[in-house]
């Protein structure tokens, strides 16, 4: 089964148009979209393995320029 997550994200002031669009061209991202309240964009994005989310997504989305701070969420399944 594969991993899923939503991953909340805060921006610098300005930045989450380029943020969203910058994200939703990493292979995995699934949906990244500017919404407001205390984050800044949030996106949705699904790998193998939580190994590969963490290799794969997660490290190049900590190297996206403008954003200061994430919260992974991973979906759960009942």
């Amino acid at each position: 089964m594969s991993v899923q997550a939503y991953i909340l994200i805060q921006t610098e002031v300005g930045k989450a148009s380029s943020v969203a669009k910058a994200v939703s061209a990493i292979a995995g991202v699934s949906l990244a979209e500017g919404v407001t309240g205390p984050y800044d964009v949030i996106m949705r994005a699904e790998a193998p393995s939580m190994e590969d989310f963490g290799r794969l997504i997660l490290s190049k989305v900590q190297g996206v320029a403008g954003i200061t701070r994430t919260l992974t969420c991973p979906v759960t399944y009942q």
